[in-house]
């Protein structure tokens, strides 16, 4: 943060000929964090679109242009004396990056590969590969590494090397199963896909289950996202994601903002709160590999009572286990597990819409949260927490080891709660139907 702040505070007189006030150099710097989430917003509205305009694969690899070119920016910035570039680079780094385009596809993408025992360890590999971005980061950013000031434009466009990977790599894998044969009704490209993917073994029943479902929906085109809130026969589906999809930042994910804060309140020396940030990190990892097989101190009992501080930071710790364990694990396949092929990429792009636009409205509210309840802050997390474990204990239905067809029959005893018989899929002109006895 001081690194990019003195660079603001060093380029403005020479691009504007005047010098900067503490608040406009506050408020620049504010701004490049906050573009990160409006980016974020943006790619995720338009992952819908183009996961289904140009495929999966496709789609993901077209994300790493922008991806590339946000890298050139920020690397280039200091060389340039321009923070505009930053501010650029944060945008298109939101957008095609992490929770904006390129991740929703990957989830989609994921999900639409696996075969229907795996579905969901494969797509919980997402929230692993996250976790180990964030530590990588983490390191990165150690002063014994990259952070430091001649090397921040370096730490900046590390996300570069990613791109790279994927952008060499990919062209060599298939595209989506599901997407070739349900999306583009190319059935011999599905079972090539499925021999690439899965290997030479009998997979016809996994095929089966997928022409099953395009049976279903009869070559229906791909929702939109007011479709989802329009048809009933999603209702309960949408509910579940947007409640579970809340916890990801109900659940108090905040701390990730002002770590650095919250460790300096609770006792840390400066000077070690890169090294506890980086413990958050490996903590992280450890979570979501185990998903996939309140107390704060002052300076002054810090001084009397050295260990205090860091069992607060132990506290943070467990925290972020049960996250880790929880909604981050769960919130990756859910929309692959309880949505349809065509309504996936819609349910996607609300995900992360929602995600993006509570991150940054709590974000925004949180420190007026600390300062008018102080350490019960809190509370309000713990009693969202205790209400959505009622809720998923007594309402979501189990999606393991099911088809996308079953699922959606369990979800039906929902949506049209009190019929004798049920219809498994509904759409707007009432023209696809499946009944199923209760």
């Amino acid at each position: 943060m001081g690194y990019i702040k003195s660079f603001i505070r060093e380029t403005w007189p020479k691009r504007y000929s005047s010098s900067p006030s503490e608040d406009m150099i506050t408020l620049m710097w504010s701004f490049v964090v906050s573009i990160y989430s409006i980016g974020g917003l943006l790619g995720s509205l338009s992952a819908g679109y183009l996961s289904v305009r140009f495929g999966r694969k496709r789609a993901m690899l077209s994300a790493n242009i922008p991806a590339l070119l946000s890298a050139a920016l920020m690397g280039l910035s200091r060389l340039c004396g321009s923070f505009e570039m930053i501010i650029a680079g944060r945008l298109f780094s939101g957008s095609f990056v992490t929770a904006g385009l390129a991740l929703n596809i990957h989830l989609m993408y994921a999900g639409e590969c696996a075969p229907r025992n795996l579905r969901g360890l494969i797509s919980i590999t997402a929230s692993t590969a996250t976790a180990v971005g964030k530590f990588v980061g983490f390191a990165l950013g150690l002063r014994e590494v990259l952070g430091v000031d001649a090397l921040w434009p370096i730490l900046m466009a590390a996300n570069a090397l990613p791109a790279l990977v994927q952008l060499l790599t990919l062209p060599f894998f298939p595209d989506s199963p599901r997407y070739l044969l349900i999306d583009k009704k190319d059935k011999e490209g599905c079972i090539k896909a499925v021999k690439q993917l899965w290997g030479d073994g009998d997979h016809m029943a996994e095929i089966n289950d997928m022409m099953a479902e395009q049976e279903a929906i009869r070559g229906e085109k791909a929702k939109s996202v007011c479709d989802l809130f329009r048809d009933k026969a999603v209702r309960w589906q949408l509910i579940t994601l947007f409640l579970v999809s809340s916890c990801m930042q109900l659940i108090g994910a905040n701390v990730y903002f002002y770590a650095y804060s919250v460790f300096i309140k609770a006792g840390i020396p400066p000077a070690q709160t890169h090294y506890v940030s980086l413990g958050v990190g490996i903590t992280e990892i450890l979570t979501t590999v185990v998903c996939v097989s309140g107390s704060s101190a002052e300076f002054h009992t810090a001084d009397s009572f050295p260990w205090v501080p860091y069992c607060s930071v132990a506290l943070i710790f467990i925290f972020i286990m049960g996250f880790g364990i929880g909604p981050a694990g769960v919130l990756c396949p859910l929309p692959t597990e309880i949505f349809i092929q065509s309504y996936r990429p819609a349910a996607y792009v609300f995900n992360g819409a929602t995600n993006w636009i509570q991150l940054f409205v709590l974000g925004l509210l949180f420190p007026f949260i600390v300062e008018g309840l102080g350490s019960f802050c809190f509370i309000i997390f713990l009693t969202y927490c205790l209400s959505m474990a009622i809720f998923v204990f007594l309402v979501v239905p189990e999606t393991k080891g099911k088809t996308m067809l079953q699922v959606m029959e369990e979800f039906n005893r929902l949506n049209y709660r009190g019929k004798k018989r049920q219809t498994a899929l509904q759409q707007n002109n009432c023209s696809v139907m499946i009944v199923t006895r209760l």
